[in-house]
């Protein structure tokens, strides 16, 4: 049996399919390896699993599509046996849907739309895919929980994914499809994406230019490891969500249902502020960065802090990655990969 993974050469997707491979599982990678980032970091994780499973005798079957493409995708599912799915292909980042919506709504709408069709049609015994903080919008509330509301979402990215969670929540329920929902937060490591703070600030700091602070510094994140991140889904992908048969109709929770699906906050639930993550990287690489400060970017907020109880009971694992631990191995990557 085989583990589709989607979205196989993007940040997170890479690293679940090593671990995948590193536990002996065969996988089917899928990514449509466009040009929102740089092509050559995508093809260069694409190689590593590549010469990975080659190395370590592990089968990984890389394959070039776009999920809105129904027959390619249809076709890939007639040719592996497959029992799971992890979609981790979607169209990212908050400010780039303001200039470019249609992208979203064909990768996240549509291509999300035709995973659920294809799990529907192939008795996936599991569906596993990303959602985001991004959900929780315009909420004050900190930390964000899964019991909150999520109805006033103020980027185009993250009513997408509220949407997807919307689609898998009516697959379990018409289908019996299981399935899980994770809410990323501002996930960060070695191998990351070049369109997010930790990359944008090192390159910057590095070559001796100025670094954009939004909202003047006043921010915090959920930074959270790449590793932790892996280990919860490693986790989440074995333990299969059953209906709950004590939902209660008449006063519904938010965070449960009558069908088999979850959907579950996964962070650091330690929110650091925006200029001490900027210190602990000038530290590491020992140079002072060059400060411009703008206004709050359209689409973005100004804190985010994920309670993840509900996920560390599921799995029984919480996080553990200090901030300035992974600023490192970052770092240390970053060097040895652009050879600076």
């Amino acid at each position: 049996m085989y583990t589709l993974v989607t979205g196989s050469a993007g940040f997170i997707g890479f690293h679940l399919s090593k671990r995948l491979l590193a536990l002996g599982q065969k996988v089917v990678g899928l990514d449509s390896l466009n040009d929102y980032y740089d092509i050559n970091l995508k093809l260069a994780r694409n190689n590593y699993l590549e010469n990975f499973s080659k190395n370590n005798d592990q089968e990984f079957n890389f394959i070039k599509l776009n999920l809105e493409d129904i027959c390619k995708l249809e076709s890939v599912f007639k040719k592996y046996e497959i029992n799971t799915v992890i979609n981790l292909a979607a169209q990212a980042g908050v400010r780039y849907s303001i200039e470019n919506p249609y992208a979203y709504i064909n990768s996240n709408i549509s291509g999300f739309n035709n995973i659920l069709e294809m799990c529907r049609h192939n008795d996936i015994k599991h569906l596993v895919y990303a959602s985001s903080s991004s959900v929780y919008g315009g909420n004050q509330k900190f930390p964000f929980s899964e019991k909150d509301s999520v109805d006033h979402p103020i980027s185009l990215y993250a009513a997408t994914k509220k949407a997807n969670e919307l689609m898998a929540h009516t697959y379990s329920h018409l289908y019996g499809l299981p399935t899980t929902g994770l809410r990323f937060f501002t996930v960060y490591g070695p191998w990351g994406r070049p369109d997010m703070a930790l990359f944008l600030f090192t390159k910057s700091i590095i070559e001796n230019k100025p670094i954009k602070i939004f909202n003047y510094g006043d921010m915090k994140r959920d930074f959270t490891y790449i590793d932790d991140i892996i280990e919860s889904l490693i986790r989440v992908i074995k333990k299969v969500p059953q209906p709950n048969l004590e939902f209660n109709y008449e006063n519904p929770s938010l965070g449960s249902s009558w069908a088999p699906y979850k959907i579950f906050n996964i962070g650091n639930s330690k929110p650091t502020a925006l200029m001490e993550f900027i210190t602990a990287i000038e530290e590491k690489l020992g140079i002072e960065a060059i400060k411009d400060y703008y206004d709050m970017q359209p689409g973005d907020v100004s804190c985010t802090s994920a309670d993840t109880s509900e996920l560390e009971s599921w799995i029984n694992f919480k996080p553990n990655t200090s901030v300035s631990q992974g600023i490192s191995q970052f770092i240390n990557w970053y060097k040895d990969f652009y050879k600076c």
